[in-house]
């Protein structure tokens, strides 16, 4: 279970790392990708934050996720310029593919497929 400082320093990376996203992403991966921030989990330590990322527009995601970690210092340099002072270490950086916006329309596709075959069959 994640204590009241891991949510805390969580969200404030969330949000800066998605600003950075916004405005240094069509550097890193292209402008024809939509990468969105989904959650950030921090380690108990606050050295390591787990960034899951979520993309769309391209068939092989795990492509994002690679340019993202090739870019990892860069990315790093410009959250420790947002974050400033409020932490006192920066932590590493690990991203993950959340790919449950994809599953939610895999379970919905597959709900309607049944709905249809059940009025076929009726």
């Amino acid at each position: 279970m994640e204590s009241i400082r891991q949510k805390q320093v969580g969200e404030l990376i969330r949000r800066f790392i998605a600003m950075i996203l916004t405005e240094e992403g069509r550097n890193i991966y292209g402008s024809d990708k939509l990468v969105t921030v989904t959650d950030v989990k921090m380690t108990p330590d606050l050295l390591i934050s787990k960034v899951y990322v979520s993309v769309y527009g391209v068939e092989n995601k795990q492509e994002v996720i690679l340019l993202l970690e090739d870019n990892l210092t860069r990315l790093r340099q410009a959250l420790a310029a947002k974050v400033g002072k409020q932490m006192r270490r920066m932590p590493d950086l690990e991203f993950y593919l959340d790919d449950t916006v994809d599953e939610m329309y895999r379970v919905g596709n597959l709900l309607n497929r049944v709905i249809e075959e059940d009025k076929l069959k009726n």
